[in-house]
């Protein structure tokens, strides 16, 4: 056996590496969502509750395996909310976090096309399902909140477990929010162009990405005044750009 300690560092990775894996990431993810919304469709025999409970499970599963792969190298945010979040707290430089946000919706994008790939649906498609109303919004804004309430708090208290984590919370916040918990301005703007069971009509689209934009600000300020600060290590690498 070898001591861990004995062995050298990783090299820290560049920015395309981190902008690759944020691309690459949220395309995963969204091949997730739209794929799983599909298939459930199918399966379900008109059952909705079932379709989404498919869509549901798969989601949050995908989630925990995408974060613990791809964490290490980007922070694996795959949502500009989150991005925007590291950006006012000083850990990402404002030019970084755009570029982040280009890669994940980017790659939003690709995901899509891929999930309709695989089930032989039209390529490129408008969502014709509108989820308009001041509830579904608000449920955006509490959805958001409660992600990113979660992402600082576990990076605080237990990072090990934030893949974990926030799997979990999007598998919960699926069925407590009226919106089914979209919470990630990317997704929002990538499942406009799915006219399947997980879209959404672009022109609900905006609503709901201010909701989340101002759930992720809030959850911010909060988790600033109520969660203790994580001391960190002397040796542990900080990203600032």
């Amino acid at each position: 056996m070898t001591d861990a300690s004995l062995e050298p560092p990783l090299p820290p990775h560049t920015l395309a590496q981190r902008l690759a894996a944020e691309a690459l990431g949220t395309a995963l993810l969204l091949a997730v969502v739209i794929g799983s919304g599909i298939m459930g469709q199918r399966l379900a025999g008109g059952n909705v509750a079932i379709a989404l409970l498919g869509n549901t499970l798969s989601t949050g599963a995908g989630l925990v395996v995408l974060i613990t792969v791809f964490g290490p190298v980007s922070g694996a945010h795959f949502n500009p909310a989150v991005s925007l979040v590291f950006a006012l707290r000083r850990e990402l430089s404002a030019p970084t976090a755009l570029a982040y946000v280009v890669a994940q919706i980017a790659g939003a994008v690709i995901g899509v096309l891929t999930a309709h790939a695989m089930f032989g649906e039209a390529l490129w498609q408008v969502s014709t399902k509108l989820r308009g109303g001041p509830a579904q919004a608000f449920s955006e804004a509490v959805a958001t909140f409660g992600l990113v309430l979660t992402i600082l708090g576990t990076l605080r208290a237990r990072p090990d477990f934030t893949p974990a984590a926030v799997g979990l919370y999007i598998t919960s916040a699926y069925w407590f929010t009226a919106s089914t918990s979209f919470a990630n301005p990317a997704v929002t703007l990538a499942r406009s162009l799915s006219d399947t069971f997980a879209g959404i009509a672009p022109a609900s689209a905006p609503a709901f990405i201010a909701a989340q934009l101002a759930g992720a600000v809030t959850a911010l300020v909060v988790a600033d005044r109520i969660l203790p600060a994580r001391p960190q290590a002397p040796s542990e690498p900080r990203h600032r750009n």
